[in-house]
């Protein structure tokens, strides 16, 4: 009676408890089939073709521009009516041959001493990351001095050196023999003078600039170029000035463009760039304010350039550090018609 019981439980346990492929499953510990759960049956992925798409609202966004484009309009709007700017003038004396002379005595100024100051502020940047304590020290004491002294005061400075000092000679220290010597007044002109009061001061930001730079790179990888035997000049070239161009790229443009404009205060020098020629003919005429609305328009010109160039030297110097390089200005524009120019499409198929 039991024999036939168990029977007949295991034949009615079996089709219930059997696989899917129609396999018994294996016995449990006490001899008795397993009983596996049956898997449900997935559901159908949710179609959200049929869902309309509501865009986000940024109220408090237009709000602000708005607010913004009125403050801009009123400005032009000002600038246009206003009789009082002459802006007859300003074109009269923009490109006036006078004007562009000093125009190119500005960019030459910038050129030799932007140049110069950062040839001399990467010297001293070494000078100050060098085990030497007496080349750490000079560079210090540089960077200190003539970062602690206005412009104005070391361009005089430099103006009157023949007060100080009659004649510069070149010779063998300590003795009498001179292979050069010249009146200092013949040798330090305005033009002198004022290249070397912005040479020596540029140099001074540069080498904390280039430092900060050099600093900035993770010296794990110099450590581990050094491991592979790479030699020092290219881990110097191809590892640290790379990364280290991101750091000191931003901040050097910002001093080349401050450069730009502290190229003005050459004037107390009488030295003919762009400013002190715009005095010149602003005395004569009394035409004060055009003439140095002129000078700012070009100045605004000059440093415009330079932010175009700052713009993709740093997208060049980028390439390790991002995925994706960032967009051009021309990219976006191209992007952004392209973009427009789809949706009106669609917008035009769908009202036929």
């Amino acid at each position: 009676m039991s024999s036939t019981a168990t029977r007949a439980a295991q034949s009615a346990a079996g089709p219930a408890s059997a696989g899917t492929d129609g396999s018994v499953p294996p016995a449990g510990p006490s001899g008795e089939p397993e009983v596996r759960p049956v898997p449900e049956p997935r559901q159908a992925a949710t179609d959200y073709a049929e869902y309309r798409l509501v865009p986000s609202r940024h109220p408090w966004r237009w709000v602000g521009t708005a607010v913004v484009a009125l403050g801009v309009a009123a400005v032009a709007w000002s600038l246009a009516t206003n009789p009082r700017w002459e802006w007859g003038v300003v074109a009269q004396w923009f490109t006036a041959q006078s004007v562009v002379n000093g125009l190119l005595e500005t960019l030459k100024l910038t050129a030799i001493s932007g140049a110069l100051g950062f040839i001399l502020g990467f010297v001293l940047a070494l000078m100050r990351l060098s085990a030497s304590p007496l080349l750490v020290s000079v560079s210090w004491t540089f960077s200190w001095i003539f970062r602690s002294t206005p412009l104005l005061v070391q361009m005089l400075l430099w103006y009157n050196l023949g007060y100080l000092y009659e004649k510069i000679s070149l010779g063998i220290p300590f003795t009498d023999v001179r292979f050069f010597e010249v009146q200092t007044t013949t040798l330090i002109s305005q033009f002198a003078a004022a290249v070397l009061g912005l040479t020596l001061n540029q140099a001074a930001y540069s080498a904390e600039i280039i430092r900060g730079g050099i600093l900035s790179v993770d010296q794990g990888q110099l450590e581990a170029a050094a491991a592979l035997g790479i030699p020092a000049w290219r881990r110097s070239t191809r590892i640290v000035l790379p990364q280290a161009m991101r750091a000191i790229l931003p901040t050097a443009f910002n001093e080349i463009i401050g450069l730009v404009k502290g190229t003005s205060i050459v004037y107390v020098l009488a030295y003919s760039e762009l400013f002190y020629t715009v005095q010149v003919i602003y005395n004569r005429t009394q035409q004060v304010l055009p003439l140095l609305l002129v000078a700012t328009l070009w100045y605004v010109v000059i440093t415009s350039v330079l932010s175009v160039f700052q713009y993709y030297i740093e997208r060049h110097y980028s390439k390790g550090a991002v995925r994706t390089l960032p967009l051009t200005p021309l990219q976006r524009a191209r992007r952004f018609f392209a973009t427009h120019a789809a949706v009106t499409d669609n917008r035009a198929r769908s009202t036929r």
